[in-house]
Formats: structure tokens, C-alpha cells, sequence
């Protein structure tokens, strides 16, 4: 799919990754991206058409899918994170919130937007995953990496079901990123500026699925490991 020429729609494009992908958009020969964001107020990107959306809330979903039937790019961007081990007394409501906010959010707007994406010839969705969609931080990320392992089969049950249509789906897998999501964690982070552009860059060549440092690279390879990864990580 080209950038140049296509009406986008961001979620969470406030801040961080979203924010970034507003800007790449522009700077690619967006013709219109819209800036979906709980409160449009908080969009700064000079350029863009703030929309108000939340997704976890079905209703403004469906408004806005009506409201919006020029999209020809669905960038699924939206998330919480969020930490602490599953056994602990608030780590369901924790499950909840993360797979109501990152694995069922993209799936509602894939839903509503397929019609729109279908009639535009030319159409994609980029859902937004993570490494930890497979590895968990002992203790540490067991609910988060719950949402997202979920969010990356819904993904792929995505671009399964929308080839028939022609919109192509992409999935962008990315740790650790220079955003306030990890402000506390120490370490190297990716510019989401440079995961932005890369991940249109995949887009247009037609990828599948984005892996975008070196993190999530060797996360990737060390599920084949032996042992695998995410038991090797027992210690």
C-alpha cells in the first residue's frame, strides 16, 4: 500500500508511537490523517483532524466509523500497559483492563472500519503488538503479555479473513521504545520516530509483520531456542 495519497486514522495518536506515526504519516504524502485520541485536545501535531475516541467504548466506535468513511489506512496504536506478578489480588481486573484496551480495542475498530477499508481498492490495518507478546517478565509483565500474545493471533486471524477484500494487515512488533510508557525502565530504547517510519516503509513493501530492534529480533528467534525462551527465562 502507499502512503502517499492515503487517509489514515491513528489511535492514541497523542503521545509517543502514535504521535510519531501522525508525523511520519505527514512527512510520507498523507493526504488526511486523523488523530483519534480519549481527549482531541491533547493532539499538538499541526496538519491533522483531532477525532475523539476511546476504545473500549463500542458506541463512539460506531459513531465514528460513520463519521469517517474516507479511511483508507487503520493505524491500531492504542494501549495501557501496566506490571506486577499474576498472582496478585488486582492482577485480573489488571488482565481485563489490558485485553479490553489491546487485544479486543483493535479487533472492535477492525470490525467497523472493514467496510470502509474494503470500498477504498487500496486499504491496510497496522496493529500495534509488542515483544512481550512472546516473553513474560517474571513477575513482571504476565497480564501485559497476555493482551498482547492475544492482540498478535487476532492480528493474524485479521489478515486471514481481510485478504479477500484487499486490505492488507500488519503487524508491528517493537520493545522497548523512548516513550512515557517506559520512562521508568532502564536500558536502550528504539525512537519511535524511526519505528514510525519503518514500519510505513513495511507497509509499502508489502511485510506481514515488523520486528523493529534488535530486542524483539532476538526474542523472536529465542522462541525456537532450546530450551525456548519463555521457559529459559525460569532461570
Amino acid at each position: 500500500m502507499k502512503i502517499q495519497g492515503s487517509i489514515a486514522l491513528v489511535t492514541g495518536a497523542n503521545r509517543g508511537l502514535g504521535a510519531a506515526f501522525v508525523r511520519a504519516l505527514l512527512a510520507a504524502g498523507a493526504t488526511k490523517v486523523y488523530a483519534a485520541a480519549r481527549t482531541p485536545s491533547d493532539i499538538t501535531v499541526p496538519g491533522v483532524v483531532p477525532v475523539q475516541l476511546d476504545v473500549t467504548r463500542p458506541e463512539q466506535i460506531a459513531a465514528l466509523a460513520r463519521q469517517l468513511g474516507d479511511v483508507t489506512l487503520l493505524i491500531n496504536n492504542a494501549g495501557i500497559g501496566g506490571s506486577g506478578p499474576v498472582l496478585d489480588a488486582g492482577a485480573i481486573d489488571a488482565l481485563r483492563q489490558q485485553f479490553e484496551v489491546n487485544a479486543i480495542g483493535p479487533l472492535r475498530m477492525a470490525q467497523a472500519f472493514a467496510p470502509t477499508l474494503a470500498a477504498s481498492g487500496e486499504s491496510a490495518i497496522v496493529n500495534v503488538i509488542s515483544a512481550l507478546s512472546w516473553a513474560t517478565l517474571p513477575g513482571v509483565t504476565g497480564t501485559y503479555s497476555a493482551s498482547k500474545s492475544a492482540a498478535w493471533a487476532l492480528s493474524n486471524a485479521m489478515r486471514q479473513e481481510l485478504a479477500a477484500q484487499g486490505t492488507a494487515v500488519l503487524s508491528l512488533h517493537v520493545a522497548f521504545m523512548d516513550t512515557d510508557m517506559a520512562r521508568g525502565v532502564p536500558g536502550a530504547k528504539a525512537s519511535p520516530d524511526d519505528v514510525a517510519r519503518m514500519t510505513l516503509a513495511a507497509l509499502e513493501g508489502g511485510q506481514a509483520e515488523v520486528l523493529a530492534d534488535d530486542v524483539t529480533r532476538n526474542v523472536h528467534v529465542g522462541l525456537t531456542a532450546t530450551p525456548p525462551l519463555y521457559l529459559g527465562m525460569l532461570g
